[in-house]
């Protein structure tokens, strides 16, 4: 999409998946107009393939209609984790697993 208007082209997020929403902290202004407003979310849409759901949108400024980045955040479970992932050029790369189970098996600790 557009790494001019963006600090860093897909930041490393950690866990932190975002299914709506935008990172403005990266945002620098828009390369076209060379300002700096608020975002818009345009043809988001949701759709499910083999257990797995995708959300996708685009990220579009506000005054110039320039699109900015295509955002993607998935969601599936796997086994006994829900996992997430989050690809976008403005709101960065990130993906989490975690526990559906009350106690979460990889924190526990072996007693012998």
């Amino acid at each position: 999409m557009c790494g001019g208007c963006v600090e860093k082209e897909y930041p490393n997020r950690g866990n932190i998946c975002l299914e709506n929403g935008s990172f403005l902290l990266n945002f620098t202004g828009c390369a076209v107009c060379s300002k700096r407003d608020f975002m818009l979310i345009t043809n988001k849409s949701l759709k499910e393939e083999d257990g797995e759901e995708i959300v996708t949108y685009d990220h579009l400024f506000k005054n110039c209609h320039h699109i900015i980045a295509r955002h993607e955040y998935t969601f599936s479970i796997m086994d006994e984790f829900q996992e997430y992932t989050m690809l976008c050029l403005l709101c960065g790369k990130a993906e989490d697993t975690i526990s559906i189970l009350p106690d979460d098996p990889r924190q526990m600790t072996l007693l012998f």
